[in-house]
């Protein structure tokens, strides 16, 4: 298997202040371990895009994309950081990492689609899965799997993707922009109750969503998996499949209290490639979102990467 790893040094630009678990060095440890791994070697290395206004606003609104460019180039000009809700802070890199974080899942998109690669991962940031049609939030600015999977179906004319988001935290930007598109089958599971205090009921007949208690472990996981995503995934036969890649589900990371650890990571990695290999010709495109245990995070990210490089 042939996999193109995304990422952009712009990436690493937005920055939302001392302590705050979202921060640049989480690149710099899925980096570190990549070489520590020496599976750096077998990945196609492509550097992110910046993705057009009109790639982003397949997912959202006119009015939000224009609103949010004003105030980040606003911010970009006077170096003033500025919090656009309590927990998402924006600084004069954002615009950039921004448009590089959305470019990147398209560009990757584009280039499974071509056949270029087998596969693609996107190490890339600020996340996307809590970003709504017209609101920014929980850490994100752009939905850039959504952005993505709309390019997919409105641009390269498939007919059905799947997204998959195993975050520890419920995509309610994803469930928001999608819901009701049934061109879009959207899977996950999420710690529930826990921010954003919501999805148990999903918004439309295109969700399976599986809220699931604190401190569950592994194995339960996977029973859900096998259970309730792989019967609707099969019947659905998803022409693409898209990960939302959140690894704050494992065991050392905080801002859950789930049980998953990279060997978890790695068993959902190959059912979903299993999938897409029967349906997608194996094409899959994975996007990073949670994660904030840096090295917990960099282990679980080589454990799935490492699955779709097939190595």
């Amino acid at each position: 298997m042939s996999t193109a790893f995304y990422t952009h040094a712009d990436c690493r630009l937005h920055d939302m202040g001392a302590g705050h678990p979202e921060c640049p060095q989480r690149l710099d440890a899925i980096h570190d371990q990549l070489l520590a791994s020496g599976l750096d070697i077998a990945l196609e290395h492509r550097d992110a895009p910046l993705a057009t206004l009109e790639q982003i606003g397949r997912a959202h609104t006119t009015h939000y994309v224009l609103q949010l460019k004003d105030v980040l180039e606003q911010i970009e000009s006077s170096g003033e950081s500025r919090h656009l809700d309590p927990d998402t802070l924006a600084c004069p890199g954002t615009w950039r990492a921004a448009l590089r974080s959305a470019g990147a899942a398209v560009a990757a998109t584009e280039a499974v689609l071509r056949g270029e690669v087998d596969n693609a991962f996107c190490a890339v940031r600020p996340p996307g899965h809590h970003a709504m049609r017209d609101e920014a939030g929980g850490f994100c600015f752009f939905n850039n799997v959504a952005v993505a999977a709309r390019h997919a179906l409105d641009v390269a004319g498939l007919q059905r993707v799947a997204i998959i988001d195993f975050d520890v935290h419920h995509g309610n930007g994803t469930e928001d922009i999608i819901a009701g598109d049934e061109r879009i089958l959207m899977c996950s599971f999420f710690q529930h109750p826990l921010y954003p205090n919501c999805g148990a009921v999903p918004k439309g007949t295109n969700m399976v969503n599986v809220p699931i208690p604190a401190y569950t472990r592994g194995m339960e996981v996977r029973e859900v998996i096998d259970a309730m995503w792989l019967p609707a995934l099969e019947a659905f036969r998803p022409e693409l499949i898209f990960i939302s890649a959140g690894f704050d589900a494992h065991r050392e990371d905080d801002m859950g209290q789930m049980g998953l650890v990279e060997a978890d990571y790695e068993w959902i990695t190959r059912r979903l490639q299993d999938v897409a290999r029967r349906h997608a010709q194996g094409r899959i495109v994975s996007c990073l979102e949670g994660g904030y245990a840096l090295s917990a995070l960099a282990r679980s990210v080589v454990a799935h990467v490492r699955v779709l490089a097939d190595v």
